[in-house]
Order: C-alpha cells, then sequence, then structure tokens
C-alpha cells in the first residue's frame, strides 16, 4: 500500500504547479459513472411500500444471499440496487398482490479510502456516503500537532486515471469558516495531511544537526528559542 501512496504522489509532482483548491476549481467527474454493485457485507433495506411488516434492514452474508420472509434465498451479490429491486418484486408478486418494494444500500463494504500523513491512526478506513476529509481524518484518530491544516491534500482518480491533488483549508472547516462549502470525499480517495514548517524543522535538527554533530564530536542541547552547540 505504501508503494501506491508513493506512485499517486509521485504522479501528482508533475501537477503542483497548476494545483489549486477545492473553491478554485471542480474535481473531474467520470461522464458515465459505474452503476453501483452490491458486495457481501453491505447492508441493505428492503422497504415494502404496502406491506410494512415485511419491512427488513439486513446485510448480504459472504456467500452473497440474503434472506428474507415469504421467499428463498435471495442472491444480492452482483446486481445493481435496482436488478435487485426488480428481482424481489418478481419473487414477491407469486405472495402478495401488487407488491411495491425499494432496495436500499445502507452501507458498503468494499469501498475504502486511504488518510496518511500528520494523523494519529493513518491507513485504510472505510467509505460512507456524505464523508468528509475532516470526517476521514477524525476516523483516524484525528491530526497530529505537526498538523498543517490549510493545505490538506485530497487525490483522486482523473481522467485517464491519472491522479489528480486537490488543496483543502480544513482550518478553515474546523473552526466553522467554510460553510455550504464542505468537499465531499468518493471512494478511493486518499487524504494525506503535510507537516507544518515548525515540524520539518524539528526534523531538520534531530537529523541534519544533532545526528551530523556528534558524529564530529559535537554536543547539542536544544532550548526553545536557541540551539547552543558545545564542544566536547
Amino acid at each position: 500500500m505504501s508503494g501506491f501512496i508513493l506512485f499517486l504522489l509521485s504522479g501528482c509532482a508533475s501537477n503542483q504547479k497548476a494545483m489549486k483548491t477545492y473553491s478554485q476549481v471542480p474535481l473531474p467527474e467520470p461522464q458515465n459513472p459505474p452503476e453501483y454493485l452490491i458486495e457481501p457485507g453491505d447492508q441493505l433495506e428492503i422497504k415494502f411500500f404496502y406491506n410494512n411488516e415485511l419491512n427488513d434492514t439486513l446485510t448480504v452474508r459472504p456467500d452473497g444471499r440474503i434472506s428474507l420472509q415469504l421467499i428463498a434465498d435471495v442472491q444480492a451479490a452482483g446486481r445493481s440496487p435496482f436488478q435487485l429491486d426488480k428481482l424481489l418484486t418478481q419473487m414477491y408478486a407469486k405472495e402478495l398482490k401488487d407488491p411495491s418494494i425499494t432496495v436500499i444500500v445502507r452501507s458498503f463494504t468494499g469501498q475504502k479510502i486511504f488518510v496518511g500523513g500528520e494523523v494519529n491512526d493513518q491507513g485504510l478506513f472505510d467509505f460512507n456516503t456524505g464523508m468528509t476529509p475532516l470526517r476521514a481524518i477524525i476516523n483516524a484518530g484525528g491530526f497530529k500537532e505537526t498538523a498543517k491544516l490549510k493545505d490538506v491534500l485530497v487525490i483522486r482518480k482523473g481522467e485517464g486515471n491519472r491522479p489528480f491533488p486537490v488543496r483543502v483549508d480544513l482550518a478553515k472547516e474546523l473552526y466553522g469558516k467554510n460553510a455550504g462549502n464542505t468537499f465531499e470525499l468518493k471512494p478511493f480517495d486518499i487524504i494525506y495531511v503535510p507537516k507544518t514548517f515548525i515540524a520539518k524543522a524539528n526534523k531538520f535538527v534531530e537529523q541534519y544537526v544533532q545526528k551530523l554533530l556528534l558524529f564530529r564530536g559535537f554536543s547539542v542541547s536544544l532550548g526553545y528559542d536557541d540551539v547552543f552547540i558545545n564542544r566536547d
């Protein structure tokens, strides 16, 4: 997974100069997005318009089937909600007069997002409809103190499956200054939280100052305001 993330980030490097914020440019959308097909683990709500006693909320089993009242097990995985709706209507027509059924996918199991960078628990997380970058980062344990909130990147596949980075200012959203202009995630988005300048400076001190000078026989003590270098 780390190699995959590095690949996307490296692909974004060529777009750095052209990168704009969410408020400046809309993300490219596919012309004909594929119809969602139900997967094992999805939670479905089956609603009967005239027979409320048969309403049910259930999870698609690992074998792809669901169990409903009055009829045999039904293969749900691999079908779209519309296709399953049509199939159930045909099957219940043998048991009910004029069945009217609606199939709603309440939660998705196979769709993920990745949250990385300056968060407390980076990794893959389940995608939910309406999820925002801020909500995803909260799911990832929240920001580290070294996080740069105003320059969060959302990386999404654009035209030709090329990574398309967009900068999202979560500082405004966190403090309620971005009302009505919330960025919504899509499945397989990558949210990357960069480090602040101070965090980068501290890493520089640790990696290049301390280690280099200690190697050459110096000792380094760091205060809040100054760096003192003493000869051993």
